[in-house]
């Protein structure tokens, strides 16, 4: 019998013991277990704690393409959800499975709910999830768009280039924290000025561990320290001697792939398109009429 089935035999007596439970699955692997049942429960290699308060709202579930949605409310612990993990971002967007289950035999459960996290709030010691049914992804605006910069993410798989091969990244150690927020580095001289601009900074110990932004400015100075501005500030705190990996950046021109990457049979922009001001042009606004190119 199905855990499923059993669940739906335990809940035909009439007398039942069933409790909810989530599991909420962070980008960067970490499982995290919530019941709230007064004891913890235990299955698929997790247990669900039941001291974090968690508790959720009444499930909206519809038919067709609606969202499912609700919403959960738990207790902000060090041990288990944090508010400087929060704050940092480390959360969003996690995964979010839910199931009722026969707390007397955890065998008998029913998965109610998959999705992620939306927005998470947090006040007075407690926080609130709102929890996105997998019909969300439907929201995306899917398809391409015609325009003269690249539309790939540098590395994917449209645009074939290896970011882990020599010269598309650096390690580097920070040294300073500049009054704005820029980080002074130190290990990455190898590279010509504003080679990371436009690219990723990810960093690799400390209190920010894991958290990565988009690189605004690369700056090289002449004794080969770099000073990197971030386009948002990370979410955690970040001092010197701080490791980070920086990987090379793309400004998704045409000339840039040719020149920096050597990469033009993946470019995946459209360079020759027509400007719009293209359509405002008078025919006789030329006298070459021969049927060639305006260019």
């Amino acid at each position: 019998m199905s855990g499923a089935d059993a669940l739906g035999a335990h809940l035909g007596t009439g007398v039942t013991t069933v409790a909810r439970a989530w599991e909420v699955r962070r980008k960067d692997g970490r499982r995290f277990g919530f019941t709230d049942h007064d004891l913890d429960l235990s299955f698929d290699d997790l247990v669900f704690q039941a001291d974090t308060g968690m508790s959720a709202a009444a499930l909206q579930q519809g038919t067709g393409l609606s969202v499912d949605n609700s919403e959960a409310i738990g207790a902000l612990s060090d041990a288990s959800v944090s508010e400087a993990d929060i704050a940092a971002g480390r959360f969003d967007g996690a995964e979010v499975t839910a199931w009722l289950v026969n707390w007397a035999d955890v065998a008998a459960r029913k998965v109610l709910f998959r999705g992620s996290l939306g927005e998470i709030t947090r006040s007075g010691g407690a926080f609130t999830a709102e929890l996105r049914g997998l019909a969300e992804w439907l929201n995306r605006p899917v398809g391409r768009v015609y325009q003269a910069p690249c539309l790939a993410v540098l590395g994917d798989a449209a645009c074939g280039v290896d970011i882990e091969a020599a010269g598309m990244w650096a390690e580097a150690v920070v040294t300073g924290v500049t009054a704005k927020g820029g980080l002074i580095l130190s290990g990455a001289s190898g590279f010509e000025a504003q080679w990371f601009q436009r690219g990723r900074l990810t960093v690799l110990d400390g209190a920010a561990e894991g958290l990565w932004a988009v690189i605004k400015r690369d700056v090289l100075f002449e004794d080969g320290a770099r000073e990197v501005d971030l386009w948002e500030p990370l979410g955690g705190s970040v001092i010197a001697g701080d490791s980070v990996k920086l990987i090379v950046g793309c400004d998704k021109r045409f000339e840039t792939c040719r020149s920096k990457f050597d990469n033009l049979v993946n470019f995946q922009g459209f360079p020759d398109i027509p400007q719009e001001e293209w359509v405002l042009i008078h025919p006789t606004a030329t006298q070459a009429r021969s049927g060639g190119s305006l260019r």
